[in-house]
């Protein structure tokens, strides 16, 4: 990702021999500087609270005017530059030149991601800009996590689901979409909730019974890696501590929406599962990183958070930090979000150290995807039996498959593992959309790979899917008829990987942008896109650049016909 620089205006000053009282960098507006003393009031002035603290400036100015980010540089003690180079980094930020128009107040973003694509995406997008006018500005921006509510806006922060020019209009002028009921923290208690908690402080039940329970029970990370639950809970439990955990919410793999759907529901059985690990394994601090998108979610969880606090099933919980993405799927990669925690432009880190060893601030760090923890008091209490029990065609466990395109009945579907795609869209889905025949479906969201109607019969699982050129990542099925085209879908998923990689590594940055031109062509060259391929997967630094290649892969072998390959 290319960072624009900023002019610096170098004012004069003392000679070099003597020490610098100030960073270095523009003159900071003493307007400026006033603004951001009484937007921040009395809240700290640390590194790792710089995109919190963006994101304030942002909420109320509508944009980071330049002067207000040399006046946050100084009252951070930071470089003007550090600022500007986080600023620049994340989609959400708009930053403002001296001289430059604001953007209009209100910002309406329409999903191109694919599902939102195959229900008329575009043609929405079109239309809006003359309906709305020049008080509104409106972008296509990338998948916003409702793909089963296609096409997906968000008008502001309001989420407009099934969206029409009509209700995005009406959505602009106020009108607000009726938010789900969620289990609150009375509600949850009174059902039982927090009462495994209360046993282990208790010493009713021991640490490592949880661990043997999630061992037995065959969790595994539901993120996307896979990663065995109770193994990774051993591993960090045995670093020196203190040790911190961090938590994954925000689930940007074009497809998924598993996590938002059973956050604004039933936040509890989280936090639960999330307070269980870190009893466990011994956890001083946990830090929870919610995508910037889910507005609702993340004023709901603020709200339990609290009550929570106020009212704490067992004494001694750990400090529980709420963290706000800034629109970049990179910071899905764990060493990634751990960056944007500590208030740094989310690039991957090399590795090792891997995280469980050196992780957030430098310490041990247990990293979770939200629906794994989601599960943890399910197995623990029903018996490791109950989840490892099931499954399909000997595989084990529960998926919850996020599934969208051309189905009856898009949704959050809890399903067997190694279930087949035709009995999930036939037992769960509601059979195809009228007038749709199966042609291809994506087993794991962009990065998952693309395959062929005639693979229908796969068991989707870890591990099922690599021989066929494909994995099941976070169980984001989009399913495709033949009214669509697999080559359409590679297309778009490599502009997505293209705008959000983060830039750090050649092979990523500048493949997946050679890539999207190469599969503009009506005629696909096979050979030239089989090198590209190739190096990104053997050069690049994360799982972005290693799976970006998936679907364009898949189309060379599954539908040649389409590319002429």
């Amino acid at each position: 990702m290319n960072h624009p620089i900023i002019p610096i205006a170098v004012a004069a000053g003392p000679s070099r021999e003597r020490k610098r009282q100030a960073p270095r960098g523009r003159r900071v507006d003493p307007a400026a500087l006033a603004d951001i003393q009484a937007l921040l009031g009395d809240a700290p002035r640390r590194r790792d609270l710089l995109i919190e603290h963006l994101h304030c400036i942002q909420d109320r100015f509508g944009c980071l005017a330049t002067s207000h980010l040399a006046a946050l540089a100084q009252e951070l003690r930071m470089a003007q530059t550090e600022v500007y180079e986080v600023a620049s980094f994340y989609h959400h930020f708009d930053i403002v030149r001296e001289g430059e128009a604001a953007p209009a107040p209100v910002t309406v973003r329409v999903c191109g991601g694919l599902p939102c694509q195959m229900a008329g995406g575009a043609s929405l997008l079109a239309r809006l800009p003359a309906l709305l006018g020049a008080g509104v500005r409106v972008q296509q921006v990338p998948c916003i996590g409702r793909c089963e509510q296609a096409p997906a806006v968000l008008a502001g922060q309001r989420a407009v689901p099934a969206a029409t020019a009509d209700t995005v209009v009406a959505a602009v002028h106020g009108t607000v979409a009726e938010a789900p009921t969620h289990v609150g923290y009375e509600e949850y208690v009174a059902g039982g909730g927090y009462a495994l908690l209360r046993d282990c402080a208790d010493g009713i039940r021991s640490a490592d019974s949880l661990i043997e329970a999630l061992e037995h029970s065959g969790l595994r990370g539901l993120g996307g890696a896979g990663f065995p639950a109770g193994r990774k809970w051993r591993i960090v439990k045995a670093e020196a501590g203190p040790r911190l955990m961090a938590v994954n919410i925000d689930e940007g793999e074009p497809g998924t929406f598993k996590d938002r759907v059973y956050l604004e529901r039933d936040p509890h059985r989280f936090l639960e599962g999330m307070l269980l690990a870190a009893w466990a394994v011994g956890i001083d601090d946990i830090y929870i990183y919610l995508r910037d998108e889910y507005h609702d979610c993340r004023a709901m969880l603020a709200a339990e958070l609290a009550r929570l606090k106020a009212a704490p099933p067992v004494p001694g919980l750990p400090a529980i930090h709420l963290r706000r993405g800034a629109g970049a799927y990179i910071c899905g990669e764990e060493s990634a979000m751990i960056e944007s925690i500590e208030g740094k432009r989310g690039m991957p880190r090399l590795r090792p150290p891997y995280v469980a060893q050196v992780g957030l601030f430098g310490r041990p760090t247990l990293q979770h995807n939200f629906e794994t923890l989601y599960w943890v008091r399910d197995i623990v209490e029903r018996g490791p039996d109950w989840f490892g029990g099931q499954g399909r065609n000997g595989r084990k466990g529960l998926r919850s498959f996020s599934v969208s395109g051309r189905v009856r009945e898009p949704g959050v579907k809890l399903a067997p593992a190694g279930i087949t795609v035709r009995q999930l869209i036939a037992e769960y889905c509601g059979g195809m959309a009228d007038g749709h025949s199966l042609y291809a479906y994506l087993p794991g969201g962009a990065s998952g790979g693309i395959l062929p109607a005639a693979l229908g019969d796969v068991p989707l699982d870890f591990d099922t899917l690599q021989a066929h050129g494909a994995f099941i990542g976070s169980a984001a099925v989009i399913v495709l008829s033949q009214h669509d085209s697999a080559a359409a879908a590679a297309r778009n998923m490599m502009a997505f990987f293209r705008n959000e990689s983060c830039g750090q590594c050649t092979p990523c940055r500048v493949g997946t942008a050679k890539a999207v031109g190469l599969i503009e062509a009506a005629q696909w060259d096979k050979a030239l896109l089989g090198e590209l391929s190739q190096v990104m997967r053997d050069a690049s630094i994360c799982g972005l650049g290693h799976a970006a290649p998936n679907p364009v892969d898949c189309v060379i072998r599954y539908f040649p016909h389409e590319v002429g390959a």
